[in-house]
């Protein structure tokens, strides 16, 4: 992935637009900014570490960054994607890390699975003794 491509996708991570982005670095039109995503243009060392800063990770992380590192939220992604708070951190994780972070998550959505399967026959036995309350409960004829 080149580094052009990786802004754009860490930006998108980011939950930010061309135009943030551009005002953040100060670009005089959203079109310069765009020509970087789209690798039209190079950016200097200095306008990379600019870039790296506003997307909160180190300039060795956005120029190291490859297909075996996987780009992970410390925290809640749902608060950070709605979030541009620039105290949000991002870990690299190597490919054994997501792994394992795959792994943990497969074992917890089982025993959410477990849990479910548990609530479905309590939700069918209340759903019985209801039905048998409502007999009860008629006259006899």
């Amino acid at each position: 992935m080149d580094v052009h491509e990786k802004i754009k996708v860490m930006r998108l991570f980011k939950d930010l637009t061309q135009e943030e982005m551009a005002e953040k670095l100060g670009y005089a039109s959203i079109q310069g900014y765009a020509k970087l995503e789209r690798g039209e243009t190079d950016p200097s060392i200095g306008k990379l570490e600019e870039i790296a800063r506003v997307l909160g990770i180190s300039l060795q992380d956005l120029l190291g960054l490859n297909e075996s590192n996987v780009v992970n939220v410390a925290g809640n992604c749902q608060y950070i994607r709605h979030n541009s708070s620039p105290n949000v951190t991002l870990t690299l994780l190597t490919e054994t890390q997501c792994a394992n972070e795959l792994e943990q998550t497969r074992l917890l959505l089982q025993e959410r699975d477990k849990e479910i399967e548990h609530f479905k026959a309590e939700n069918g036995l209340l759903r019985d003794v209801v039905e048998l309350m409502k007999i009860q409960q008629k006259p006899q004829e």
